[in-house]
């Protein structure tokens, strides 16, 4: 099929932010005593932070956390870690090749400052005519509202678009929205 489109997710797709944001993960929850196990942070790639604390929170029965507060102190210690942040050298060259060829959105479940910052790092920022974090739709992943607005961004129908992620929860999303998708974790070098 020809597509027109192409739709990345960032982090874990792009650039390789994973393991950044686990170790701001982990400084974070042991300053606040909150219990969110590595593999339970990996299982939820691609939600918000500040919707992950307000589920750990309920679990833990901790009224006393603030999830938008945590939500930027844990952003702060990722921010402090920029300088381990690379891309995902093949995902990144899909995107060189198709630049200037097919209009290219990225699609994230961060925030807007941290995904137009990471983007910046990586000096990829101006290839995409879109990017919509989750400051832009109401329900996140694994809903499809993301995918598709970066679709209607570009003014491409959803099911000429193939999109590029590396969570379970991003493949159901871009699934749901209609288009093609593609598993990083099964093209590139074990991500």
């Amino acid at each position: 099929m020809n597509f027109a489109a192409l739709i990345f997710d960032c982090d874990g797709t792009l650039a390789d932010t994973m393991p950044v944001h686990w170790k701001a993960w982990q400084e974070v929850t042991a300053r606040h005593r909150i219990e969110f196990p590595e593999d339970r942070f990996y299982s939820l790639g691609g939600v918000p932070t500040r919707d992950i604390v307000r589920l750990l929170a309920t679990e833990q029965g901790r009224t006393d956390i603030d999830p938008l507060a945590f939500a930027l102190e844990k952003e702060e210690a990722y921010f402090r870690r920029f300088d381990e942040i690379g891309p995902v050298q093949e995902v990144v060259a899909i995107a060189r090749e198709h630049r200037g060829q097919l209009p290219m959105a990225v699609a994230s479940g961060g925030s807007r400052k941290a995904i137009t910052r990471v983007l910046n790092h990586l000096g990829i920022l101006d290839w995409f005519g879109a990017v919509v974090t989750n400051e832009y739709v109401v329900n996140q992943k694994p809903a499809p509202d993301i995918f598709l607005e970066a679709a209607r961004r570009l003014g491409v129908d959803p099911a000429r678009c193939r999109a590029y992620e590396d969570t379970d929860l991003g493949m159901q999303s871009i699934r749901s929205a209609g288009m093609d998708a593609v598993d990083i974790r099964h093209h590139t070098r074990g991500v």
